[in-house]
């Protein structure tokens, strides 16, 4: 990869109808989060050996859907899909890159938040799933932080409110222009009834530990904090006039540099366009298939492991030559793909069932390679932690089915694991693949911190020290239907003569009951045991977005959302609930 770019494009979204509707009776666009640096529209990416800059430079007239424009840099979800695929490059296209400044590409402006109007306009569903992307892609920012040997700066030349200081927020250090003007802001609760969705108030105070009063008086300032007073209440790091601004960010971003590990000895892969086919709303990629019923509610998910072993990377220098092209690499992009096209795409799919199907040997073999320490590997490991979790926050049912010419074994038993339910077929002449591994007892953690087994077995905690007895110092444990049962492991282990139907009933149950019951239900029991910054935050995403958001103070007929941006105020209903 080349060691400087600077590049700008068109945006990354196509306009289809899959029968959903943001509000007004807008078309809702079938959302395609491929894009590149060459077709940005609203970020430039540079690189300058260590350093990367990504300027935010937001057309107006380069929304999603029609109905709203992007004005003072506010963002929608095409502008937050180039941020995440961004975030995506630089670790993998540029990993010698060990700072990367954040900042406005419009005169002092650095982002205005997610855009009013677009969110006026939305369905209820839309906003969540809108909320619950941007969350994970300032997530992944941090996570990048903690374990890819990068630092992030956000520079701010201009005023950041809302959901542009929440994005400030997920980077490791804030500078703020010092030109009388421009603050930091959060003005949801005093202009528009609702609250930062994507985590504001959990970093303000869990993340920067700001105090709890001076908290509560910053949420509720429309206009925000500017200056030395921002930096004397831990809002931001620092402050440099606006005559000295650009030398102050390149020494600022100089000086985090200094504190990291050189990366000039590692050279980045192509993330190469994602292809896939469209069969109505199902997708078939290279190793994945996502298969949508004809009523629309169902789809099988398939993760298929592949059985020629001809050109197979052995050694993590080999999966690096492979790149974007080495097949767990490309897997995982497409099951990242796939489940964001059922969350914002599919939202009448409630229920799917999700088989790995192909060799153990074959997960083994990859298992091993992701324990290597070399920086590719170790992204790529990083990257599968990612993907987990994004399916463990993917507000569908999730069955996995264990029958025959499945493989769930170490990295993709996690995956079985994500699941609500795990269905394993007995049966001696059909036997099913189930295997441990040691990427089963530290390498995915989930977002309260712990292993899958160890959340799963949490009243139970001796129960995950036999299956790593089970596991001992072996690469793999191969487990049958029984054993896996035994261990707890399966929901259920049907022979072969009650399989079908005792499948078919359990699906049925499922896909009769209310889906905004089961949503919270699901969100409510994945993530047993210790709080974290990141399921307070998912947890109150939740909470807040589908209850406040609901409300018709935010956006009844006089609710605050309808009314900004017109000369009605919002009438608000003031009996608390």
């Amino acid at each position: 990869m080349s060691q400087s770019s600077t590049t700008t494009s068109k945006n990354a979204t196509q306009a289809a109808d899959h029968g959903a509707s943001h509000g007004h009776g807008i078309p809702a666009p079938v959302v395609d989060l491929r894009t590149s640096p060459d077709q940005y529209r609203h970020w430039r990416l540079a690189v300058d050996g260590d350093i990367a800059t990504l300027s935010m430079s937001v057309q107006q007239d380069g929304g999603q859907r029609p109905g709203y424009e992007l004005k003072l840099n506010s963002y929608d979800l095409g502008v937050d899909i180039e941020l995440a695929d961004a975030t995506q490059r630089i670790r993998f296209e540029y990993p010698q890159v060990r700072v990367v400044v954040v900042t406005g590409g419009i005169e002092r402006v650095f982002c205005a938040g997610a855009n009013i109007m677009m969110l006026a306009s939305s369905t209820h569903g839309f906003k969540v799933n809108f909320c619950k992307y941007t969350n994970e892609t300032r997530l992944y920012l941090e996570d990048a932080s903690e374990n890819s040997n990068k630092r992030f700066l956000a520079a701010l030349n201009g005023t950041a409110s809302g959901g542009g200081y929440e994005l400030a927020l997920a980077c490791d250090k804030i500078l703020l222009v010092d030109d009388r003007n421009s603050a930091v802001s959060f003005p949801e609760l005093p202009l528009l009834g609702v609250l930062p969705g994507t985590g504001g108030l959990t970093r303000i105070a869990d993340k920067r530990r700001i105090r709890r009063d001076r908290n509560d008086v910053f949420s509720t300032l429309a206009e925000g904090i500017k200056g030395k007073r921002a930096v004397e209440w831990g809002l931001v790091d620092r402050i440099a006039p606006l005559s000295r601004w650009s030398e102050a960010v390149a020494a600022m971003a100089q000086e985090m540099a200094s504190t990291m590990p050189s990366g000039a000895d590692r050279h980045g892969i192509e993330l190469e366009r994602l292809e896939y086919t469209v069969n109505g709303p199902s997708r078939h990629y290279g190793n994945v298939r996502l298969d949508v019923a004809s009523d629309g509610r169902q789809a099988a998910l398939e993760l298929r492991l592949p059985e020629d072993e001809s050109g197979w990377p052995t050694d993590p220098r080999a999966a690096h030559r492979q790149g974007a092209k080495w097949w767990l690499m490309r897997m995982l992009r497409e099951l990242d793909d796939a489940l964001c096209h059922m969350r914002l795409n599919l939202p009448d799919v409630g229920l799917v069932t999700v088989r790995v199907t192909g060799n153990l040997e074959t997960a083994a073999r990859a298992d091993q390679l992701l324990s290597d320490p070399h920086w590719f590997t170790t992204e790529v490991r990083h990257f599968a932690k990612r993907v987990l979790k994004r399916f463990d926050n993917t507000a569908k049912s999730f069955y996995a089915l264990a029958d025959a010419d499945t493989a769930f074994g170490g990295l993709f038993l996690e995956v079985i694991l994500a699941c609500d339910r795990q269905y394993v077929l007995t049966d001696s002449d059909q036997p099913v693949q189930l295997a441990l591994g040691p990427a089963n007892f530290g390498p995915y953690p989930m977002a309260n911190g712990l292993t899958r087994l160890e959340t799963r077995f949490l009243g139970e905690p001796a129960r995950v020290e036999v299956l790593r007895d089970e596991l001992g110092t072996a690469p793999f444990a191969a487990l049958d239907a029984e054993r896996a049962n035994e261990l707890g492991l399966a929901t259920s282990a049907p022979d072969l003569i009650d399989w079908d139907d005792e499948v078919r009933l359990a699906i049925e149950e499922r896909v009769a009951y209310s889906p905004d019951a089961l949503t919270g239900m699901e969100a409510n029991l994945r993530f047993a045991g210790p709080e974290t910054m990141e399921t307070k935050i998912f947890g109150r995403l939740s909470a807040w977005q589908n209850w406040i958001f609901q409300r018709p103070n935010a956006v009844g007929v006089r609710g605050a959302l309808n009314c900004y941006g017109t000369p009605q105020r919002p009438e608000f209903d003031y009996r608390r609930t």
